[in-house]
Formats: structure tokens, sequence, C-alpha cells
């Protein structure tokens, strides 16, 4: 495989053994982490490719699986933000796209999560009042929600010194 033009993971060091073991191992924790099996797999084997760009054929070919699988796969990661859909270049073909700062937007996402939590929460906890013992769990819950969105924000600006710093 090459990615010379199309985008195909590459050899390597290991050579496309080694490309798919790591695909099958990277992918076995994402979904112990909660991820479905076969976004797990299709975006390791992104990550794994060269260029950080497969089309669907591609991908179906490298993972033995099939178009359908391929395009339900693909439509959850780019509804999560962690992979992108351009059209490849000079051809009607789409390609899926993994990019550096793939996990910046899956924590940003995740942040307006715990936005909407958090309203959630402080709407559950005025609704059970503050002092019943399940209006202070809500109120405790939202106060760890608040502190992570906070800690977040913080480390993203981190990354984003560190990054410039070592990556760009």
């Amino acid at each position: 495989m090459t990615t010379q033009g199309t985008g195909t993971a590459t050899e390597g060091a290991g050579g496309a053994e080694a490309v798919s073991r790591f695909v099958e191992r990277f992918a076995a924790q994402l979904v112990e982490a909660g991820m479905q099996r076969m976004p797990a797999r299709i975006f390791a084997a992104l990550l794994a490719s060269d260029s950080g760009a497969l089309t669907s054929a591609e991908l179906g070919a490298q993972l033995q699986v099939s178009p359908a699988a391929v395009s339900g796969a693909v439509r959850y990661l780019t509804q999560v933000n962690m992979v992108t859909r351009e059209r490849e270049p000079g051809s009607r073909r789409d390609r899926f796209v993994v990019h550096g700062n793939q996990w910046y937007e899956a924590l940003t996402n995740r942040d307006a999560v715990l936005k909407r939590w958090e309203v959630a929460l402080r709407e559950g906890v005025a609704g059970l009042g503050e002092d019943s013992p399940a209006g202070q769990r809500l109120a405790e819950t939202l106060a760890f929600f608040e502190f992570i969105e906070g800690e977040v924000a913080s480390m993203m600006e981190r990354w984003r010194v560190h990054r410039a710093e070592h990556f760009e």
C-alpha cells in the first residue's frame, strides 16, 4: 500500500501487518472506552494512514468490511467531528480525513454537551430544591461538571501552546 495519490494506509517500517495490528489494537481500546466497533476501526485506520485520508473503497478493502458498514461508521464519525468528508481532488469520490486537531474538536464538542447538562442540572436543583437529598446530589453533580468545564478550557489552552511548540 502507498499514500501516493490514493491516501491508502502506509506499510511503514512494519508493513501492512503492523498497520493492521495497530488498527485492531487501538480500535479495541476505543471500544472499551465506549465507541462502537466499526467507527473505532475506521478512525484507527485513518490515524494509521500516512495521509490521514482514505476513501470509502479504501477503508472497505483495508478493513474487509461492506460499503454499508463504512458508510454508517463514517456518518457517526463526521457527526462527532472526529473525521471530515472531503472531495478527492480531481475525482467525484469522497475521502474521509482525520486531522491533527481531532482530539481538540472532540473535546470541544463534549464541552457543548457539558453546558447542556449543566442547564438541565440547574433546572433540576431548582425544581427539586437545594435542601432535598436529590437536589444536593444534583448540585454536587453540577459543581463537578462546572469544575471539569473550567479544567478542560485551561487544559486546551495549554495544549494549543504545546502543539504550536512541538508540531507546527
